[in-house]
């Protein structure tokens, strides 16, 4: 799972590592983005990369830098929103997360305030998560 921009923005930050190892997430994206009427904050994307893999993609910022009064990119309320949505499809699918410190890293946003977010939809739900540190 990682968070993504709502103006259709891949190439930096964690999807580098997820096109080094899968070529439909990025292609998946690319095509959501050009369709603005559900491409908006908070929605996610399930792209299957794998036999028992999934990627989840959720649209949890705006921009990618910070706006004129220094607020930066990182949307909690959309993140919310689709760690929601995460929840329950792993719920159906009976899988674990996997994701780096989502919203964290270009976003802007801090771990204190998305961890909660994360105990409360997945977590909350009995949806085992791992979240790993990248260097």
């Amino acid at each position: 799972m990682f968070i993504s921009v709502n103006v259709g923005g891949w190439g930096r930050g964690f999807v580098l590592a997820i096109s080094k190892r899968w070529k439909e997430p990025e292609t998946k994206y690319r095509e959501w983005a050009t369709n603005k009427d559900n491409f908006k904050l908070g929605e996610v994307q399930f792209v299957q990369v794998e036999p028992a893999t999934w990627v989840a993609n959720v649209i949890g910022q705006r921009d990618i830098k910070k706006d004129k009064d220094g607020i930066p990119p990182v949307r909690y309320e959309a993140i919310k929103e689709g760690l929601v949505r995460v929840g329950e499809f792993a719920r159906q699918i009976n899988a674990s997360a996997h994701m780096p410190r989502i919203g964290c890293g270009l976003a802007g946003g801090t771990w204190d305030q998305i961890e909660p977010q994360i105990a409360h939809a997945l977590t909350g739900i009995g949806i085992e998560i791992f979240v790993y540190d990248f260097e």
